[in-house]
């Protein structure tokens, strides 16, 4: 079994792990990011929802979310457009 094929192995425990809220999800993501380590290549041989399972069991272990969506530039007076009465 190549080392890609046991990473692929790991990520399908993680999946079913954050199906089944599961104890062992930060054993599992340690052994992960171990195989990862030694091997950091294998990460272009996954695929997109391989990836996906990754990051939800990071965001799951790790109690963050990750914002989707750009916050509004809160409006304010230009300083280019200061003159010196203004200060």
């Amino acid at each position: 079994m190549t080392p890609a094929d046991q990473v692929r192995e790991q990520l399908a425990s993680l999946d079913e792990a954050l199906n089944a809220k599961t104890p062992n999800l930060p054993a599992l993501l340690r052994v992960i990011h171990g195989q990862l380590k030694k091997d950091s290549e294998i990460v272009t041989l996954l695929s997109e929802e391989e990836c996906s399972v990754l990051v939800n069991g990071l965001k799951e272990h790790t109690k963050i979310s990750i914002s989707t969506t750009a916050t509004k530039k809160v409006g304010g007076k230009s300083l280019k457009n200061t003159k010196l009465a203004d200060l």
